[in-house]
């Protein structure tokens, strides 16, 4: 229910996949979109999360899962 910030190494391969998957919600949820509040954008997306909730094609893409 909460976005925990977590700084990481600058070179960390191995987390590749989660940025594929970060990318595309923060370009489904956030891109050209304005938030007048923190609670909007963890709405927006939660809502894009919840899509994914289950393993889908999108995500065995993103994560290059065969």
């Amino acid at each position: 229910r909460h976005l925990t910030l977590l700084f990481l190494p600058p070179y960390s391969p191995q987390l590749a996949p989660i940025e594929r998957v970060w990318k595309l919600t923060r370009r489904l949820a956030l891109h050209n979109r304005y938030f007048a509040t923190l609670v909007e954008v963890l709405k927006a997306v939660e809502a894009c999360f919840r899509h994914w909730v289950r393993p889908n094609k999108v995500l065995h893409r993103l994560c290059c899962i065969i």
